[in-house]
């Protein structure tokens, strides 16, 4: 298995850094869709693109596979960030302006690819002995999340179990980090309006003064939303626009005020909207303001259950313990991830995958123009997902 890896190694490198070079934002992946159709087929598979015409579904079915064998599944995101590709140092920079692979999703892909190419030729020889899904997902920056498209069109349908991992730029390339229970946070957008007549700062006792009910509100809501909630759940309200005003003696007629609400646990997440609409509403009856509300649902945490942790754990360990400890533990971000929804469906699990250079210094976080990844974690990413499908004991 480790020779059919890396026979495909050197392609699965150059497709990474064509998708580098070509970056397209959530559900405007057609040119990456389109690659990855072709490839397929190439392949001998019959992917399904999705019914938005970007992402994409493809089953490997051995032959003789009893009807209803539950699918292993795994799952890539394919979408890239909004901003400037920083690096002036490689030969695979973005070619787009204000688009960048800043959060290692072209490296997910090429992982799950590589994953589709090296399952083909097993389920050729007779080596693969389960179905398997792979799934190529639009959109997961643009919350709600692809995922709920991937969902919407049948993609978990058969499913017994899924993986994903993501790219971790503190983990060295070799390694991955895992956690059983949540994983990731859960993840909301708000834009809370303010209104009122307007006036002169003159006589701000015969109006409503928008400008000091909003900045009110953007220092108290966050400490007031913590005090209501039990603090295990990890609550954290946070803003990052605050708008009203253009002129120092008008008192405006309107204020804005934009931020994320993010929850370490479940219920946390669950309670949130009721209780900002009720904190919310005594806070601008005390200013006199009108106010209304709208609540983005983003994404729950991602809980990795601890059967699937366990067969990532064996299978990393197996495949590469030889070279020394291979798994660490890794902790709960506060960042949201849609592969949360899937596990909605079917147990799983996410990764973390190693991505820094053994001895790098470097500071490349996700989501900063500066972030690239040691290469080397394609290839141990395509052999994790094989192992596990190639599990004995056939299993989902």
């Amino acid at each position: 298995m480790r020779s059919r890896v890396r026979a495909f190694e050197a392609e699965l490198i150059a497709f990474r850094r064509d998708l580098h070079r070509h970056p397209e934002l959530g559900r405007q992946e057609f040119r990456t869709t389109g690659l990855l159709r072709d490839r397929l087929v190439a392949a001998g598979l019959e992917p399904r693109v999705l019914p938005g015409g970007t992402g994409m579904t493809v089953d490997i079915v051995p032959p003789g596979t009893p009807a209803g064998t539950p699918f292993l599944a795994f799952r890539a995101d394919i979408d890239a960030l909004p901003i400037d590709d920083a690096k002036t140092d490689v030969t695979y920079r973005s070619t787009v302006p204000g688009r960048a692979h800043a959060c290692g999703h072209d490296v997910h892909t090429s992982i799950v690819l590589g994953t589709a190419l090296v399952l083909a030729a097993e389920a050729r020889t007779g080596g693969l002995r389960r179905p398997v899904r792979l799934i190529f997902q639009p959109a997961e920056e643009v919350m709600p999340g692809g995922a709920l498209d991937v969902i919407k069109a049948g993609g978990m349908d058969g499913v017994g179990r899924i993986f994903a991992v993501h790219c971790d730029p503190k983990v060295t390339v070799g390694r991955i980090g895992l956690k059983v229970g949540a994983i990731t946070s859960a993840c909301d957008r708000l834009v809370l309006h303010l209104d009122g007549p307007g006036g002169h700062t003159a006589r701000p006792h015969l109006t409503t003064d928008l400008v000091t009910a909003i900045a009110r509100m953007a220092a108290d809501l966050p400490g007031v939303l913590a005090r209501r909630m039990d603090p295990r759940w990890g609550v954290s309200l946070v803003w990052g626009r605050i708008a009203s005003g253009s002129a120092a003696n008008v008192i405006p007629q309107h204020a804005e005020l934009e931020g994320t609400v993010r929850c370490l646990e479940l219920p946390g997440w669950r309670e949130a909207p009721d209780l900002l609409h009720e904190l919310i509403a005594k806070m601008a009856e005390t200013h006199r303001a009108k106010w209304t509300l709208d609540y983005h649902r983003g994404v729950p945490p991602v809980v990795n259950e601890a059967t699937s942790i366990a067969r990532l754990e064996a299978a990393m360990t197996a495949r590469f313990g030889a070279t020394g400890q291979v798994v660490e533990e890794t902790e709960q971000s506060l960042g949201g991830e849609d592969f949360s929804w899937y596990l909605e469906h079917a147990p799983g699990a996410l990764a973390r995958l190693g991505v820094r250079a053994p001895g790098d210094t470097s500071v490349r976080d996700l989501h900063q123009g500066r972030f690239d990844v040691d290469e080397r974690a394609i290839g141990i990413g395509v052999e994790l997902f094989a192992a596990l499908a190639l599990e004995e004991d056939g299993e989902a």
